[in-house]
């Protein structure tokens, strides 16, 4: 007597399970499960010291060879000393990584923000954010505000300018595929073609030798320059921001990194609580006046 209500049972149940399933498919998620999936192109969350890095555990930070001062000390990265050594470390330590979990990479300026897949988690290099090199990279937000200015042996011609206009007449020189390179093309407007170097190294020695009348730089480059290297040579002066916003150095991430946000938080904290401003006052002090070039 009992199989009949058994199977009506049975197909109550069924049906009720079936109407359930197809109101939990065509239903919305909640908001709180969705809030908690990880966000970014990758599926990463900032979690301290649990990114999703080249390398599990670690953080790979690149830079170029040989490593000038002031930005580093005596060509080593990983020894903390110098602007963007602390900065890089300044970096990770808000990031959720100690000392020893850093791994540093010797990459060349040029191929830092070049088009393509990076072995490294971040640059950091002196790289001028532009919308240009955005198509190729990301970048976190800006850690330094500079300016480009000019080197001259102090008994040359160049030396004596006064002016950009007073500049158009000499020959001048810059590393490749900087923005001191563009300051020259774009602003001075040379009469003559200016010389691109491969490194900065390069550009110091036509100086010296007198295969140029002067060379761009960044600004506190240019003061390491003229007091510990090329000690016979000044600085000629220093050239306005284009557009009236400041150029800024940012670290340089993959194209679509899902660690570009967690890094430029990281920036931004270090801006807010006054480590950057701290960094550059023990590090490029040195840095804060020269003759404005118009």
């Amino acid at each position: 007597m009992h199989p009949a209500p058994r199977a009506l049972r049975r197909a109550v149940a069924a049906a009720t399970i079936a109407l359930l399933a197809t109101a939990v498919g065509c239903a919305p998620q909640p908001e709180e499960k969705a809030a908690d999936s990880p966000s970014g192109p990758a599926g990463t969350t900032c979690a301290k010291g649990k990114l999703g890095t080249k390398t599990s555990g670690k953080l790979t930070i690149a830079t170029d060879e040989p490593a000038y001062e002031p930005w580093f000390k005596d060509d080593k990265p990983a020894n903390g000393e110098g602007f963007e050594s602390a900065v890089a470390y300044a970096v990770a330590k808000q990031l959720g990584y100690d000392k020893s979990a850093v791994v540093w990479q010797s990459i060349p300026f040029n191929k830092a923000f070049a088009p393509g897949e990076k072995t490294f988690d971040f640059d950091i290099n002196q790289v001028s954010i532009s919308d240009e090199r955005k198509k190729a990279v990301d970048f976190s937000s800006g850690y330094y505000d500079v300016r480009q200015a000019v080197i001259a042996l102090k008994d040359s011609k160049a030396a004596k300018a006064k002016s950009i206009a007073n500049l158009k007449d000499v020959k001048l020189g810059a590393q490749v595929g900087t923005t001191s390179l563009n300051y020259i093309n774009d602003v001075v407007r040379p009469k003559q073609a200016a010389a691109a170097y491969a490194k900065n190294d390069q550009a110091k020695s036509a100086l010296q030798n007198g295969q140029v009348d002067a060379i761009v730089v960044d600004l506190p480059t240019a003061f390491y320059i003229t007091s510990a290297e090329v000690t016979d040579a000044k600085i000629v002066g220093q050239f306005e921001n284009q557009g009236g916003t400041p150029e800024q150095f940012g670290l340089v991430l993959d194209k679509g990194s899902a660690l570009t946000s967690c890094v430029t938080d990281a920036v931004d904290a270090l801006r807010e609580d006054g480590t950057l401003a701290k960094l550059e006052q023990r590090w490029l002090s040195e840095a804060v006046d020269a003759p404005v070039l118009k």
